[in-house]
């Protein structure tokens, strides 16, 4: 039965076929040739069932207020805001796409909108002062993933869908990992740039009065990431009223800010528009998918044997990481989740992980796996604003793909860094 199902899906898939028909394709097939149930049934309740959710209602509203921002100039002016306070650092404007790509994850969602919206202002200025290229190339790959970790996440709404998790304490679990990572960034980049001065140049240091001026153009993202994060974490909004309450304020900034016409509203909505059908077509999918495979009980016969194995569920873990590694060089983030939870997350329930820590750390691996060389997501978004070869993009990705891999270890070892804050909510 195995076998069978993970035959069908690897042919479909190895084909081409879309992975929104490929999963409920699978689903539908192995529950005909198996069992006497009416898929018929399974199909028109999940279609409906799984769609008519309120915590899924976030999801494009969040793609709005990504795609708002996107079109308007808030992304330069948080660019320009930041670097005046670590330019003279050790590696200058290279610490401020690490910091540009953290802020703007709290207020965009998506690893590909991070990576696009800060690459676009950071690769011309730092081409102008001749900043080393790969160097600069490897921090926005790096940093761009953090689109999935800082929340909001949609891949994190969609663990929360799929498992029934708090929304809000995934989203506060993301806070302190993406902080870390961003930190090593800024650790490597400095040391790099200490050990090679010529990698990183260093700007002289502004006065004060230039700075704070500049904090100005951070303002506007700052006031979005308190609507959002805030709300949900002094219990003043749900997730999905506090994306409302973004979208709106994203257009309100912008409108204020006059970067936001007719036309660049209307691109916005279609590009929202066509986002979320996307996902919403591959979250019915995986729904027929999900619950075929419930059905056929591989999930739970697959969680009863590997807790029949007399290994550490440490190696466990590290085989599921080496999965989704692998599954980066085939498809998107929210892809990958939805076709493995539903075999990996009772697996790994029945191990003992804690089901907000093993949300948190698969976004790590999906964010791992959105730059893993050669063919990682990111590096493709990279190369199409940059213009520059692929092979060049892959090799300035590695450094930060190692630290990424050593950012899974850290919260691995200390699951606290992940726990804390949802603890300290609760309280």
């Amino acid at each position: 039965m195995v076998v069978f199902v993970g035959g069908v899906l690897f042919v479909l898939l190895g084909a081409g076929l879309w992975i929104g028909i490929a999963l409920p394709f699978t689903g539908i097939l192995s529950l005909v040739v198996f069992t006497d149930f009416p898929p018929g049934g399974i199909v028109a309740w999940a279609g409906f069932n799984w769609n008519n959710s309120f915590i899924l209602t976030a999801i494009p509203l969040f793609i709005f207020m990504s795609e708002v921002l996107l079109r308007s100039k808030v992304s330069e002016q948080l660019f320009r805001g930041i670097s005046p306070w670590v330019s003279y650092l050790p590696g200058g404007l290279l610490h401020t796409n690490v910091l540009a790509c953290a802020v703007f994850a709290a207020v965009s969602g998506s690893s590909s909108a991070t990576t696009a919206t800060i690459g676009t202002v950071a690769i011309p200025e730092e081409k102008r002062r001749n900043y080393n290229k790969r160097l600069m190339l490897g921090t926005l790959c790096g940093s761009g993933s953090l689109g999935l970790l800082i929340p909001p996440s949609i891949v994190m709404i969609l663990y929360a869908v799929i498992v029934g998790e708090s929304v809000g304490m995934l989203f506060i679990g993301g806070i302190l990992p993406g902080i870390m990572i961003a930190t090593l960034f800024v650790i490597y980049i400095g040391c790099v740039s200490l050990l090679r001065p010529q990698v990183g140049l260093v700007i002289e240091k502004l006065p004060l009065k230039p700075r704070l001026k500049g904090l100005l153009g951070v303002m506007p993202t700052g006031i979005l990431i308190f609507m959002v994060l805030g709300g949900i974490y002094l219990g003043w909004a749900t997730p999905t009223e506090a994306a409302a309450v973004g979208a709106g304020g994203a257009v309100i900034i912008s409108l204020i800010g006059r970067t936001l016409n007719y036309q660049r509203l209307k691109e916005a909505m279609f590009g929202a528009v066509k986002t979320s059908s996307m996902i919403m077509f591959i979250v019915m999918g995986a729904a027929i998918y999900a619950i075929s495979i419930a059905y056929l009980g591989l999930g739970a016969r697959a969680a009863e044997f590997i807790g029949s194995l007399t290994v550490s569920r440490y190696l466990i873990l590290g085989c599921a990481a080496i999965l989704y590694l692998g599954l980066g060089c085939l498809m998107d983030g929210a892809s990958m989740m939805l076709l493995t939870l539903p075999v990996l997350y009772p697996i790994m329930m029945g191990l003992g992980f804690d089901s907000v820590w093993f949300g948190v750390a698969l976004v790590i691996l999906i964010e791992i796996a959105q730059i893993t060389p050669p063919v990682g997501f990111n590096l493709f978004v990279l190369h199409g604003i940059s213009g520059e070869p692929i092979g060049e993009i892959v090799l300035a990705s590695i450094p930060f793909f190692l630290l990424l891999l050593l950012g899974f270890v850290i919260v691995t070892i200390f699951p606290q860094i992940i726990l804390f804050l949802p603890h300290l909510m609760i309280g």
